[in-house]
C-alpha cells in the first residue's frame, strides 16, 4: 500500500462490478477514503464484498441508484455528515443490452430510456449532487468512464453508442463549466474482458482479441490504472477523452 492519495475522498458509483470493484481497490491501496455506491439487490451483495477486500480504512458503502433523485441526495448528506468533501467522483455505474446495430426493432423505446437514464442522466445526476462537494475540495475531479463505442458507433447497441457519446459531450461541458476547481475528464476503454464477454459467444470474443494491435482485450485494471493516471499524473489535463483501447480503432 502507498500513500499517494492519503486522505483523499473518492466515490465511486457502480463499486461491486468488474470495473468498479478494481477502481476501488486501486485507489484504496494509494491510500484514498472510498466511497462505493450499489443500486441494490444482487449489486449489494457484490459492493460488500468489494468493501471487504479494500485496504486501509474509513471506507464507506452507500445504496443510492444513479436514476433516484431522492437516494442521490441521501448520497451527498451521508458523505458531507462523514467526511466534508469529496476529492475525486468516477461516473462508473452504466448498463447495455447486446442488440445488434441493423436490428432497429429489437432495440426497443424501454432499452433505449433505460440505457439513457442509466448512462447519461445517471452520470450527470451524481454530478450535480455532489458538486458543492467537489468544490470544497478545491482540487477535485470528475472521471467518466465512457467507452470507445461513443466514437466508433461500434457497440452493444446504438442506444449504448449513443449514451457514450452523449457522456463525452458531458465531460467537455462540465469541464467548462466547472473549471478551476473540478477537472472533468472521460476514460474511454475498449471491450472489457470479464463480466460482460463472459456472456458472449468466445468465438466471437477472440476475433476481437486478434482485431486489437495488442493482440488482448482491454481489462478492468487498465481501466482502473488510467482513472488513478487522472488524478495521479495528468493534473492538466480536463474536458477530454483518453482512451484505453489498445489500439482497436486502428484496424
Amino acid at each position: 500500500m502507498n500513500t499517494e492519495l492519503h486522505g483523499k475522498i473518492v466515490v465511486v458509483t457502480g463499486g461491486g462490478g468488474g470495473i468498479g470493484s478494481e477502481i476501488c481497490r486501486i485507489f484504496a491501496h494509494a491510500g484514498a477514503k472510498v466511497v462505493l455506491t450499489h443500486r441494490g439487490g444482487a449489486g449489494k451483495a457484490r459492493a460488500e464484498k468489494t468493501l471487504i477486500s479494500l485496504a486501509g480504512h474509513d471506507h464507506l458503502l452507500i445504496q443510492a441508484s444513479v436514476d433516484d433523485y431522492e437516494q442521490q441526495k441521501n448520497l451527498a448528506h451521508q458523505i458531507e455528515a462523514r467526511y466534508g468533501s469529496v476529492d475525486i467522483l468516477v461516473n462508473n455505474a452504466g448498463m447495455t443490452q447486446f442488440v445488434p446495430a441493423d436490428d432497429l426493432e429489437g432495440l426497443e423505446d424501454e432499452v433505449i430510456d433505460t440505457i439513457f437514464k442509466v448512462n447519461w442522466r445517471g452520470a450527470f445526476a451524481t454530478v450535480r449532487s455532489l458538486k458543492s462537494l467537489l468544490l470544497k475540495s478545491g482540487d477535485g475531479l470528475v472521471v467518466n468512464i465512457s467507452s470507445i463505442a461513443g466514437t466508433t458507433g461500434i457497440g452493444s447497441n446504438v442506444a449504448y453508442c449513443a449514451s457514450k457519446s452523449a457522456m463525452n459531450t458531458m465531460t467537455i461541458s462540465l469541464a467548462r463549466a466547472l473549471a478551476p476547481k473540478v477537472r472533468v475528464i472521460s476514460v474511454a476503454p475498449g471491450l472489457v474482458e470479464g463480466e460482460y464477454t463472459d456472456k458472449l459467444d468466445p468465438t466471437w470474443t477472440e476475433q476481437q482479441r486478434q482485431l486489437n494491435p495488442l493482440q488482448r482485450l482491454t481489462t478492468a485494471t487498465d481501466v482502473a490504472q488510467a482513472v488513478l493516471a487522472c488524478a495521479t499524473l495528468l493534473k492538466y489535463s480536463t474536458g477530454c477523452v483518453i482512451p484505453v483501447d489498445g489500439g482497436r480503432p486502428l484496424t
